[in-house]
């Protein structure tokens, strides 16, 4: 076990994968499948597999999305990487065919393909057209594929081999943010599964509900909240959809007090899913969210920084609410 980033877990997972089944392929624009961290050997899909099995594609994230859908309806396991630049093209596809596949062939359609979908505009410097906030609440609303968002590198890797081996389509978000984040991750392949959220924090006061990038921010607010006397629960999402709709009642229906952080926009945001599922399971409960503004992100680091859900403010939600 050594220390591995984010990135590099997750092409260590497809790596393996690759390595274990001859018809698996890896579909890219721009961006090779290369990895590196310190006292590990660098990753490189390309040169590792060759170009018949890794493609170096022109910039058309329909066309990305499109082909792996085919190579895994036809038998190939396929994943592919959309940056930021295209990230909700391949909206119509993955909505409106692989959506829909497995319902109009009686469910005698097999997808075992993963788009990585780049969710750089959470991170300061993006702004208009490349802000690509609204990916996590587009991509859960659709029936018939999986949306996650995992944020660790463990999670990141183990996440990534249970989507290469399912058999359902699978939207695979990757907060930018958290490019940096390093920590503990086996080298060998395991398995956390695509339906289950995971309790990060255990407490009796309060449940603070987040996911992906706003991660590292719940869990900073939940310390400061700790050391003032407040017992904390947090719980990271980790599956879009299907949501693990059980921990979250389990937790509120203790804590009776909820809080949910999206680093998405407000409106129609995952923590607004989150409040509705558990408010009718839980009576009595108190709720409240926390979000980015309904308005484009800023280029100005600083305007982008003051809009954010952050740590203060996160805390400072969590004790109006207490």
């Amino acid at each position: 076990m050594a220390q591995k980033s984010w990135m590099y877990s997750v092409l260590e997972a497809v790596q393996w994968e690759m390595q274990n089944d001859p018809r698996m392929i890896w579909i890219f624009e721009l961006t090779p499948p290369v990895a590196s961290n310190p006292g590990m050997p660098v990753i490189n899909l390309e040169t590792e597999f060759g170009r018949k099995r890794v493609v170096n594609t022109g910039i058309d994230e329909y066309w990305m999305a499109s082909c792996c859908l085919g190579a895994s309806l036809a038998g190939s396991p396929a994943a592919t990487y959309i940056p930021y630049q295209g990230a909700l093209m391949p909206f119509e596809v993955i909505q409106n065919v692989a959506g829909k596949l497995r319902y109009m062939t009686g469910g005698r359609a097999s997808m075992p393909v993963v788009w990585i979908i780049e969710m750089t505009g959470q991170t300061p410097g993006f702004a208009g057209q490349h802000s690509c906030y609204e990916e996590d609440s587009y991509y859960a609303h659709i029936p018939g594929v999986r949306t996650v968002i995992p944020s660790t590198p463990y999670d990141a890797k183990g996440m990534m081999h249970a989507a290469l081996r399912s058999s359902d389509p699978v939207v695979y978000l990757y907060p930018a943010g958290l490019r940096t984040l390093v920590e503990e991750v086996p080298d060998e392949p395991y398995e956390v599964p695509l339906d289950k959220a995971a309790l990060r924090m255990e407490g009796s006061d309060l449940t603070i509900v987040g996911s992906g990038a706003g991660m590292p921010e719940v869990l900073k607010a939940a310390e400061a909240l700790t050391a003032e006397g407040m017992g904390v629960e947090v719980v990271d999402l980790r599956v879009l959809k299907e949501m693990d709709t059980q921990t979250l009642v389990d937790s509120v229906g203790k804590t009776k007090r909820l809080l949910t952080v999206d680093q998405s926009y407000y409106t129609l945001g995952p923590g607004a899913e989150v409040i509705a599922r558990v408010a009718t399971e839980v009576e009595g409960a108190k709720y409240k969210r926390v979000a980015f503004p309904d308005a484009p992100p800023p280029a100005s680091p600083e305007m982008f920084t003051w809009m954010r859900p952050d740590a203060e403010k996160i805390a400072g939600a969590a004790r109006a609410l207490v």
